[in-house]
């Protein structure tokens, strides 16, 4: 991965009052550094320990750092005489949990209170911030997964949100994604999680295309394929959740997605027709669906029969126009952004090299690359593992995790590239 490191953007955190959460995790000696940038940014910092994160770091440390007593025990007398807990959730303005182990990640999911961080986290009516760290294994591990999807989903009505985990060398010795991502990471999210307007895109009109293309053979039949809109619903839905106003073209059995507006889409003619309206005016575009490249030339008008058409049948196909390249030609300084998807049976190198050449193509600005091939996080799939790379050769490995996870990770690197907003737009 290459790119620039985020600052922890002072200005956000200024006046914030924000809980550490700390869980039992080799990295946990990483929260000094983030508690450390937390209060230099102008938080107040409270920390609230489990048991087993006091084996890996010493509570003094944490609260010389943040200035304030360490919370440990939900049956402190001396704290639980003002139901200390609720206190801690109710104060809040952001709680962040780093490191999140597996064991608290399943905790939270199952809504268990049965120490006080978790008590604290089930209480609180603030947004929550999770930055995982654990053995690669335990990472991909679907249960994991599973608890992730769940805490990410509906039900936390866009509350929780993750950061990382990295990937590289981990204490345990294995290499993969689980390393908690570095504190300065942590902390630029965070500071957009609670920047003005409710997040970076605040303001911004953002056009996703999701889901496949049908295109007729006849009036039963239809060429399509296997894609089922759920990164592009990820997309859209991670985009509302920072403050975008969002337009979702929706193909068919893409799911839905709450404070979207949604455009139904059938054929790629129907798409380019939605694109044509809709792209114009949108500050971002991003064309996530998977557009057929060929459609039959002349789809029979009504069924057809093998009685009358025989055992073999041939039928003329005509390639489809390159919707992204044709939003390309047609923008007017600089806008929309583009943001093209790259779905190849390639991994590797040989799949980011696909995708540049894609991305300079098509004209856009960045593309996302994925291997479909890739068992657990091709189409359909509720994971996904991306490559985004952008037109100056920047270039950043997102590793697999649930479709909106990736697709928070996308935005994080994606808002910071969108061009300045007009005044009149803002």
């Amino acid at each position: 991965m290459n790119g620039t490191v985020k600052s922890a953007g002072g200005g956000a955190l200024a006046g914030r009052r924000i809980v550490l959460g700390v869980t039992g995790g080799i990295a946990a000696y990483k929260a000094a550094e983030l508690c450390r940038l937390f209060v230099k940014a102008g938080a107040t910092v409270r920390v609230v320990m489990t048991e087993a994160a006091t084996r890996f770091i010493a509570p003094l440390t944490l609260q010389t750092l943040s200035g304030a007593p360490v919370a440990l025990d939900l049956f402190d007398a001396s704290q639980e005489a003002e139901i200390g807990h609720i206190r801690l959730a109710d104060e809040a303005d952001l709680l962040v949990v780093a490191p999140a182990t597996a064991d608290f990640i399943a905790r939270m999911a199952a809504g268990m209170a049965d120490d006080l961080l978790a008590a604290v986290v089930l209480a609180t009516r603030a947004p929550v911030l999770l930055a995982p760290a654990m053995n690669v294994n335990m990472w991909t591990n679907p249960v994991t997964q599973a608890n992730l999807t769940r805490l990410l989903g509906a039900g936390s009505g866009g509350r929780v949100t993750t950061v990382g985990p990295d990937r590289g060398e981990l204490a345990c010795g294995w290499i993969g994604a689980g390393r908690l991502i570095e504190p300065s990471e942590i902390a630029a999210e965070a500071a957009r999680l609670l920047g003005a307007g409710g997040g970076d895109l605040a303001g911004r009109r953002v056009v996703v295309t999701a889901g496949a293309t049908r295109e007729p053979v006849d009036s039963v039949r239809f060429l399509g394929n296997r894609s089922s809109g759920k990164m592009g619903a990820a997309l859209a839905e991670a985009a509302i959740a920072r403050g975008a106003e969002v337009t979702l073209l929706a193909g068919p059995e893409t799911p839905a997605v709450s404070g979207a507006r949604r455009i139904d889409f059938e054929t790629a003619a129907d798409l380019e027709r939605a694109l044509a309206e809709h792209a114009p005016p949108a500050d971002v575009v991003v064309m996530a669906a998977a557009v057929a490249d060929f459609r039959p030339r002349a789809p029979a008008a009504g069924k057809l029969s093998r009685r009358t058409a025989g055992t073999e049948i041939s039928l003329a196909l005509e390639a489809v126009p390159d919707l992204l390249a044709g939003l390309a030609r047609a923008r007017r300084g600089g806008r929309p952004y583009l943001i093209g998807f790259a779905a190849e049976t390639a991994g590797g190198d040989a799949l980011a090299e696909r995708a540049l050449a894609k991305l300079r193509e098509k004209r856009c600005d960045a593309i996302v690359a994925n291997d479909v091939s890739a068992r657990g996080i091709g189409f359909g799939a509720d994971e996904n593992e991306v490559t985004l790379l952008f037109g100056d050769g920047a270039r950043h490995g997102i590793a697999r995790a649930p479709k909106r996870t990736v697709a928070d990770s996308l935005w994080s690197l994606l808002a910071a590239r969108l061009p300045a907003q007009d005044a009149a737009d803002a």
